[in-house]
């Protein structure tokens, strides 16, 4: 038989590795809920025109066909390459369902037809929630979104992360009270800043946006603005463009770094960074990418902010303000360099040995008896030498082995249990020996770059 070979850009994780995949996205879970935030899941296909008007055509979108379908029987079926799309139709589908403000997390795989490279799949999970309100969102929701997605991060063993954010109100703001000629188009040209020299975007606001040379070097200057408190608001005044929308920008720009500072911590950080636009048009208020120390590589691995108007029926608009997390997109990575691994493959904390076939219903019995209690465990598959069993556990990273023995004595079955890692065996009662919290389920491991060198 001939080797299967893997399929680029769909990765496959080992059960030890699935084990940290697995840890992340039940930590994000409970820090979601603490807030309030209900889970959904939506289809895994959108019809293709609304994929189309997602904000992002240049991604190559997965068409989904039936072998044998009668032509013209169904709308032309795509996989969703983002949660947001499917989240906006999902609002207006269900909208009489719905208390507003809604508040949703989710958490589930995306496809999307891109060069498959690090940190970029074919397939791959994220996590996003939002808020959405009906007709009108409160501000101080942006406040909130950022700061739970702070705590959701803070509490996972990444790297040290950064939030960056910066608000499509003060950049337009600044470019029409600089008189800018094209702001959108001068939008997406700043945010190329991250793949091009300051030079070109300059020529690129001249030449597609309409600036002049003067203006194109000032609108660059802004983007040169970054700090991890309020004096951002001071730094552009001071370049002495006046606007109304600039102004309340800047305001609520302050009030987002404000908010989210008492979350901060030597693993999360906050930063206004006004060279940050994220090009989508739908944007329009508070933005934010994060990105994580040592992986800058991997440009950002988790972004969103404010759209006013991307769910719409004609009749009612629901703007909404939400943060998308890449768990595959950094988990992936860190997995790669060794740097997260699960404790053990497998979910059994005990191997219940069996004497011989003849008794293996009272090595049941204990099992059950463990289970009872939340013990995870399982049976050894066949009566070898203890030896052998031990082994076995050894090779599945099982950490203990229960053994029954009749008492020499008496003839009672006497029971023990031993941690094979340290080669300590003890008397144990099934119906109340418990191991050691750290045991009792598979756990993310943690080591740095220098530790794994």
């Amino acid at each position: 038989m001939s080797r299967i070979a893997p399929l680029s850009g769909f990765p496959e994780l080992l059960p030890a590795q699935r084990v940290v995949e697995r840890e992340i996205i039940a930590s994000l879970s409970r820090t979601f809920e603490l807030h309030g935030f209900a889970n959904i899941e939506t289809r895994v296909v959108e019809p293709i025109d609304r994929l189309a008007k997602g904000g992002e055509v240049d991604k190559e979108i997965y068409v989904l066909q039936r072998l044998h379908a009668e032509s013209g029987a169904t709308p032309e079926l795509g996989m969703h390459f983002d949660l947001t799309v499917p989240f906006a139709r999902y609002v207006l589908e269900h909208a009489g369902k719905l208390e507003f403000p809604f508040r949703r997390f989710q958490i589930q795989p995306a496809w999307r037809g891109e060069r498959p490279q690090e940190g970029r799949y074919r397939q791959f999970t994220q996590a996003d929630i939002d808020i959405v309100g009906n007709g009108e969102l409160a501000f101080h929701h942006d406040v909130e979104v950022m700061r739970v997605m702070v705590e959701a991060l803070d509490a996972l063993p990444l790297p040290p992360v950064s939030f960056q954010f910066n608000n499509r109100k003060l950049i337009q703001g600044f470019y029409r009270g600089l008189g800018i000629a094209d702001v959108t188009t001068a939008i997406r040209m700043i945010d190329k800043l991250d793949k091009l020299p300051p030079g070109d975007v300059a020529e690129l606001l001249v030449e597609q946006a309409g600036a002049t040379p003067e203006q194109a070097a000032t609108c660059l200057e802004l983007a040169t603005i970054r700090v991890a408190d309020t004096s951002f608001v001071e730094r552009v005044r001071a370049l002495g463009v006046r606007d109304d929308l600039l102004e309340t920008g800047l305001a609520e720009l302050a009030a987002v770094i404000e908010g989210c500072a008492s979350a901060t911590s030597d693993r999360v950080s906050v930063e206004a960074n006004l060279r940050i636009a994220r090009g989508l048009d739908y944007y329009t208020g508070t933005v934010v990418e994060i990105f994580m120390s040592g992986y800058e590589r991997l440009k950002s691995v988790g972004g969103g902010g404010r759209y006013d108007a991307l769910a719409s029926d004609g009749k009612t608009t629901y703007p909404g303000v939400g943060v998308s997390f890449g768990v595959s997109r950094t988990l992936i990575p860190l997995i790669a360099d060794g740097l997260l691994t699960g404790s053990r493959p497998v979910p059994s904390a005990v191997l219940v040995a069996v004497g011989d076939e003849e008794s293996r219903s009272a090595s049941v019995e204990v099992a059950t008896a463990l289970r009872r209690r939340g013990i995870p465990c399982e049976l050894s598959a066949n009566a070898a030498k203890f030896g052998k069993q031990i082994r076995y556990a050894e090779r599945r990273g099982i950490p203990f082995v229960w053994f029954g023995r009749p008492d020499d004595e008496t003839g009672e079955i006497r029971h023990q249990v031993k941690d094979i890692r340290t080669g300590e065996q003890v008397d144990a009662d099934p119906t109340t020996w418990t191991p050691p919290q750290e045991d009792l389920r598979p756990r993310t491991l943690t080591t740095t770059h220098e530790e794994n060198q």
